[in-house]
């Protein structure tokens, strides 16, 4: 489920990947993508897990629900454990400690059947080269358990719903990686999955494409499928995510819904036609501000501990006769949380292990 499909390992390999068996072919038969899979059920619970590659301990304690019906972004640093946490829920790696339960079945129990509920899409599509897209599309889903023909027209689907109909003939190796993350998406999508596991879908992405994947995605949940994505790219996530799980060194930071954000202290940028006019006011009106230098335009910035007290200071502002051209939050909400969160703990964590001569990295 990684890319091209691999020989299966055993339940006690060595890399403690979970058996693969004969799972996908034998458990989604042949009505895969037919009748809907996010109607039977989806959500994700996850509670201590705890994985270690040697000395380094990738995840220590990571603990969230994924609800049906809404995205749920994993955000963090690199080397925080996001991906190790995606190959885990995928039941590609047995984790140390803890348990995830999808659909209500426990992942290391029942990797048959919860396999057969997921799509996943790595961060890099990893294919036989030599088929074309519509080639690959259709080996996965007889590996599903489809008909030929089943399997065929759910091809047909997806190429068209990824903008990929033009290139279905060609080999995958012709592809661009913007092309290439189209038809990871499309493959992961194959067995109408419940669940969709997506790592950096948006990598390698034109705007255009990325605009499309956000509608894609809230279209996906509003179906009422569980979708949880990993991604670096905080201000696409603030358009598409419903909740995010902050992780850093490997564990749950935070985590945030989008109900979360409307009290969460936040800085706003002010913008006047008349920026003395609008200075004077905040004065007046008793508000905290700062004057940013070096900015190409002229600009107040302030802090509201509420959406509600961000919309009542612009009221008083108009209500003043200040002609406010911009009055918006800073940066976005994911990114507020960010920097205050996760990117605090960071910065503390690697403060440490050089003052106490650790290695950050290894996980000590």
């Amino acid at each position: 489920m990684t890319g091209a499909p691999r020989e299966p390992q055993g339940a006690g390999s060595d890399d403690g990947t979970v058996d693969a068996g004969n799972d996908v072919r034998n458990d989604v038969g042949n009505d895969a993508g037919v009748s809907g899979a996010a109607r039977q059920g989806g959500g994700i619970v996850a509670t201590g897990l705890a994985r270690a590659f040697g000395p380094v301990k990738a995840v220590k304690d990571i603990h969230f629900t994924a609800a049906p019906g809404e995205v749920t972004a994993f955000i963090g640093p690199n080397g925080s454990g996001k991906t190790t946490l995606l190959l885990m829920l995928a039941s590609l790696l047995r984790p140390d400690a803890g348990t995830i339960r999808i659909g209500g079945l426990d992942v290391v129990e029942h990797p048959r059947d919860v396999r057969a509920r997921i799509g996943w899409m790595p961060d890099t599509l990893g294919v036989w080269e030599a088929l074309t897209a519509r080639e690959i599309l259709v080996a996965v889903g007889r590996l599903y358990g489809m008909t030929k023909e089943r399997a065929c027209e759910r091809a047909d689907e997806l190429l068209d719903m990824v903008k990929l109909t033009p290139l279905a003939k060609q080999p995958a190796r012709v592809l661009s990686r913007g092309q290439q993350q189209r038809l990871s998406l499309a493959r992961a999508l194959m067995n109408d999955p419940a669940v969709l596991l997506l790592d950096e879908p948006a990598s390698g992405l034109d705007p255009g494409a990325r605009i499309e994947l956000r509608n894609l995605l809230r279209k996906f949940a509003a179906e009422g499928r569980t979708v949880v994505v990993s991604s670096h790219v905080l201000s696409e996530l603030d358009e598409i995510a419903d909740r995010a799980v902050f992780v850093a060194d490997g564990q749950t930071v935070r985590d945030q819904s989008v109900h979360d954000v409307e009290e969460q202290l936040r800085g706003y940028t002010i913008r006047g036609l008349d920026q003395e006019h609008l200075l004077r006011t905040l004065s007046d009106l008793g508000v905290l501000f700062t004057v940013p230098a070096g900015q190409r335009r002229p600009e107040a910035l302030v802090e509201a501990s509420s959406e509600l007290q961000a919309a009542q200071l612009l009221r008083e502002l108009i209500d003043a006769g200040v002609a406010v051209s911009a009055f918006a939050p800073s940066v976005g909400a994911l990114e507020e949380t960010y920097m205050s969160s996760v990117y605090a703990a960071e910065v503390h964590r690697m403060t440490s292990a050089h003052r106490e001569g650790r290695n950050p990295e290894a996980g000590q």
